[in-house]
Formats: C-alpha cells, sequence, structure tokens
C-alpha cells in the first residue's frame, strides 16, 4: 500500500478543529450549571486573602537580603532555580497556581448532573493548563535564560522543531528518527503465516525446545499498533509469552485506508478474530486455543467468541482479557465526549449515514484526544521543550508508539460508539446482533483471566471489574499498578510497581479489592503460571512456522504494521 509519508495540513486542520469543538461543546455545559452564592462567597473571600499574602511576601522578598536561597515552587512546572530567583517569575507562577486553584473550587462547586459537572472540570483544566505561564516565551525564565545563553540559537532551534512538526502533522513527543518498526521495535522473530484485507496473522519462533500443545492467540486493539506489546526484547509481552513455552500468535491490525473507509464492526469480528482463530486452530491442529484481548481487542475478542459460540462453536480454552470493557457504564474520562449530539454528529460525517458516504477517522485525531487527556504530559512539556528551548525530544519506544496512530473506518467506529459507549448494549444478552448471530458473552464457556490497572483513566479497574458479573465458569481478576499501558507493560526483571490479587470474586470492585492482598513486583509471573495450567502437555516445538496450507508470507512484523496513517 502506497501511503503518504506525512499528515497534509487538511487532516491535521481537521483534527484540531474537531477537538477544538469536543472543548467548545464542553464550555457550554456552564449555561446549565449555577453556583451555590455560599461558596463562591468563600472562594473569594480565601482568593483574595491568599493574594495578599503573595504580594506581602514578595514585597519582603524584595526587602531582604537578595543573597538568601528563595524556596522553590511546588509544581515542576516551576522547579527550575531560575523561577525561583526571579522575584517577577516567582509572583507570576504563585498567582497562577492560586488563579489555577481557584477556578478549579469552581469548577468543583457547580451544582449539576454528574456529567456536565466533569465536562466543566474537563474544560477548565484543560484551559488552566494552557494558560500556564511556562508555556509562553516571554514568561518562562528558564527558555529567555537559555535564549540568551545559546545567543538565539535555542530559539532558531525551536522554530525548525516546530517548521517539522508542522509538516509531519502532529507534536513531536520522542526522536522519532531513532525507531524503526522491525529494526528496534517490533524484533521478536516470527512470519506472517495468514493475511486477509483486514489483519496479517504473526507466528512467533519458538524459543523452547517443547511447546504446549495449544496455541496461544494475542488480539491487541486496533486503535492503534500491535506492537506495544512487543517493543523491546526486555519488555515484550509477546517475547515473554514465547519464552514461557507457548506456540504464539497475534494479530497484526491493517492500517486502513480509504478503499476500507465502508468497514463495519461486522468486518471487523468476521475478518479479525474470528478469521485468526480458524486460522490458529488449522496450523496447530487444536480444537480449542488460549486467547488473550488488550482494551478494544478485548472487546472484539468477546464478541467474536459470543459470535461463535451462538453458532455452536467453543474454540476458547482459555479467555485472557487486559484492560478491557464489556461493561461501559462507567468508562472513565472519555465519557465526557459521548452523548447522542456527538455520537450523531460522527454518524453523518463519517458514518454509514454520511451524505457523501463514509469516510475515515483519522488517525491523528485520536492521537491528539488521547493527549489532552493529560495534557501537561503529553502537549505543554513538549512545547516547552521542544519550541521555547530549542530542545530535541529524548527517544522513547513507548512515545514513539503512542505517535504511529492508526485510522479507523467510520461505519466500524461509528457502530462502537454508539452501541458500547453511548447504549452500553453489549452486557444485555441478546441485543446486539453481530454478524447475523444475537451475542451473548455468558455463552461463552471458558475460564476467564481479567486484568485492570488501579490508574488507568481510560479503563478504570472498576470499570475492568465489571466483567466479572457477565461471564461464566472460573473467572479470575487481577489487578496492577500504574496506568492503561504502564501497567500492562511491566516485566518482571524491572522489579518495578507492584499488583493485587483476591480468589474471591464477589459482585462489587469495592468488595475484591477490600479482600485482595498487594504482592510487589510485576503480575506477569501469576498470569503465566495461570495460561501454563490451560496450554496442554508439551510437545516438541515445530521447526518451521505456519502448515502445509498457511505457508510463511514474509517476515515478521509484517507490511500491515509499518503502514503510516
Amino acid at each position: 500500500m502506497k501511503r503518504k509519508p506525512t499528515a497534509t495540513p487538511t487532516e491535521t486542520a481537521d483534527a484540531a478543529q474537531a477537538f477544538g469543538a469536543a472543548v467548545g461543546d464542553i464550555w457550554k455545559a456552564f449555561s446549565g450549571a449555577t453556583l451555590p452564592l455560599p461558596q463562591l462567597s468563600q472562594i473569594q473571600s480565601d482568593y483574595v486573602k491568599n493574594a495578599t499574602e503573595l504580594w506581602n511576601q514578595s514585597l519582603q522578598r524584595l526587602q531582604a537580603d537578595s543573597a538568601a536561597a528563595p524556596a522553590p515552587l511546588p509544581d515542576r512546572r516551576f522547579a527550575g532555580s531560575e523561577w525561583a530567583a526571579n522575584p517577577a517569575a516567582a509572583l507570576t507562577a504563585q498567582l497562577y497556581l492560586l488563579n489555577a486553584r481557584a477556578m478549579m473550587q469552581m469548577a468543583e462547586s457547580v451544582e449539576a448532573d454528574p456529567k456536565t459537572k466533569a465536562r466543566i472540570r474537563f474544560a477548565v483544566q484543560q484551559w488552566i493548563d494552557a494558560a500556564s505561564p511556562s508555556n509562553y516565551l516571554a514568561l518562562n525564565p528558564e527558555a529567555l535564560k537559555k535564549a540568551l545563553e545559546t545567543q538565539g540559537e535555542s530559539i532558531a532551534s525551536g522554530m525548525q522543531h516546530l517548521l517539522e512538526d508542522l509538516r509531519k502533522g502532529h507534536l513531536s513527543q520522542t526522536d522519532e528518527s531513532v525507531f524503526e518498526v522491525g529494526r528496534n521495535v517490533a524484533t521478536t522473530e516470527g512470519s506472517v503465516v495468514f493475511e486477509n484485507e483486514l489483519i496479517q496473522l504473526i507466528e512467533y519462533k519458538p524459543l523452547t525446545a517443547k511447546v504446549h500443545e495449544r496455541p496461544m492467540l494475542f488480539v491487541p486493539p486496533c486503535i492503534n499498533k500491535y506492537y506495544i506489546l512487543d517493543l523491546q526484547p526486555d519488555n515484550s509481552v509477546i517475547r515473554y509469552t514465547v519464552e514461557q513455552g507457548h506456540r504464539t500468535f497475534v494479530v497484526s491490525w491493517r492500517n486502513p485506508d480509504e478503499s476500507l473507509k465502508d468497514l463495519t464492526w461486522d468486518d471487523y469480528i468476521e475478518n479479525g478474530p474470528i478469521a485468526a482463530i480458524r486460522a490458529v486452530q488449522a496450523i496447530g491442529g487444536a480444537k480449542t486455543i488460549n486467547t488473550l484481548g488488550f482494551c478494544v481487542g478485548g472487546t472484539i475478542l468477546a464478541t467474536a467468541l459470543a459470535v461463535l459460540a451462538a453458532r455452536g462453536e467453543q474454540p476458547a480454552h482459555s479467555v485472557t482479557l487486559l484492560t478491557t470493557l464489556l461493561d461501559f457504564q462507567d468508562t472513565g474520562i472519555l465519557d465526557i465526549f459521548i452523548d447522542e449530539a456527538s455520537v450523531q454528529m460522527r454518524e453523518v460525517t463519517i458514518g454509514e449515514q454520511a451524505p457523501a458516504g463514509p469516510g475515515l477517522l483519522k488517525g491523528q485525531e485520536l492521537a491528539t484526544t488521547f493527549s489532552f487527556l493529560r495534557p501537561n504530559d503529553l502537549v505543554w512539556n513538549y512545547v516547552v521543550g521542544n519550541y521555547l528551548k530549542g530542545e530535541s525530544p529524548p527517544p522513547f519506544d513507548l512515545l514513539y508508539w503512542n505517535g504511529d496512530s492508526t485510522n479507523l473506518p467510520g461505519p466500524m467506529y461509528c457502530w462502537y460508539l454508539r452501541h458500547m459507549y453511548l447504549q452500553n448494549d453489549l452486557k444485555v444478552p441478546g441485543r446486539l446482533t453481530v454478524c447475523g448471530e444475537k451475542v451473548d458473552l455468558g455463552k461463552i464457556k471458558a475460564p476467564f483471566f481479567v486484568y485492570g490497572s488501579r490508574e488507568d483513566h481510560i479503563v478504570p479497574w472498576q470499570a475492568a471489574y465489571r466483567s466479572i458479573p457477565l461471564i461464566q465458569g472460573d473467572k479470575r481478576f487481577v489487578m496492577g499498578a500504574s496506568g492503561h499501558i504502564a501497567g500492562v507493560i511491566n516485566p518482571p526483571a524491572k522489579g518495578k510497581r507492584s499488583f493485587w490479587t483476591n480468589d474471591a470474586t464477589p459482585a462489587t470492585p469495592e468488595q475484591w479489592l477490600a479482600g485482595a492482598t498487594e504482592h510487589p513486583g510485576s503480575w506477569w509471573p501469576t498470569w503465566s503460571g495461570w495460561l501454563k495450567a490451560h496450554g496442554g502437555k508439551l510437545v516438541p516445538a515445530p521447526k518451521s512456522p505456519g502448515s502445509a496450507k498457511f505457508k510463511p508470507i514474509e517476515p515478521a512484523p509484517g507490511r500491515y504494521v509499518k503502514a503510516k496513517a
């Protein structure tokens, strides 16, 4: 597939316009909200008091001995010594922090329904983060000092970085020139053994003399590239699974272009996991296989298994769900973007109802939205470093993957928004018809290992736990520390973080946590032990990938994952 090397100005503008429209809609929520006068009066009183104290402290400092070391400011954006050493800059930063606290207190005090209140908090936080004095050259003493020390070279470099990012169509979060898919990310050895218009199926070369007789299939999310599970050898979930003696297969989703803009959710289920399951069964000569779905890949996998169950098939010997939503009652911070009006807007612009025909949800739009969920870490931090200070961002494999965005077909995306996020249909037996079958998750006959991350803002761990009542048979829930990605990608050798286990699966996540035990380190060995019990006996590892019918097509990682959005 021929691809343009960079995003076009139109694509970049579309992404910015869409995000701006979303924030604008959120600001409108203020019109339907009220702020109690007693609380407003208290906020105003506290503000005047604190502002007076700041002013007096600034005057005292000017009159005091200039050699005295100033106290550092309590915010990492202003942690540099230049902020504290400059009285004007210090006062500007302190007043900004005071204003930010007051505005958030006002947002928290608004009397409104929970969704409106969440939208107000989000909009206020976006404005606060954008208004930080650290984001502006004239107000940032660190950037000004560097400009003087380099005789303006830092400003020239910053302008060059800005022009390069405008050409690429996105803000650089890492040195992208350092990485290449297949060379220093996604390097686990394997072969593509099956492909259709939507997926390539990769089989990885065994790293043990014997393997479990039951193959293992990974279904990663289709909203980004599969190699989050195979960044580097020392933090690769895929390589770790192969090292544990499992014959491992992974779905690599195609990055849709205009030729695939008509694809639906049914197409993704039938030509994604169902096609992959059938290929793995045939190649491995196994009636049942072990399966894993990550994020929306878990939603897709569970839907596919329910479709197959309706057809009288039970191909999964076990199911692992990582940070996956099956019950969309609590969708975390993403809920603020979802309502009937926003879904209808998508349906008439890129969905099947679009007058001009279906379109693509551009990958850069999704990436921009996710970045602004954590704007200080993923946006303004790089604005300051790249543009104001003229620094090149350091190489970081995770951020390279984060910027390697993927498109989605409009009909598939709109169906997913409406039936999952808006109407929460998947959890209701028989409400959805997918691939011509009524979907009932309770008809999947397999043990489940369900994982959630404690600080996940995309799939809150409580929401991940709500999968438990929807599935039958043996089930186990494990919670890991950290967020949506870092909690999952936590290899044992690092000895980082911790995880929680509880053999029971009570009705609510709160009850589960009350009886859970914390353990140091990674949850991977616990999962590996669980998976080993479902792998079957050990047999000699295959000497070559694929089979007589499924011959190797090309080496891993394959060409689908290399296509740019």
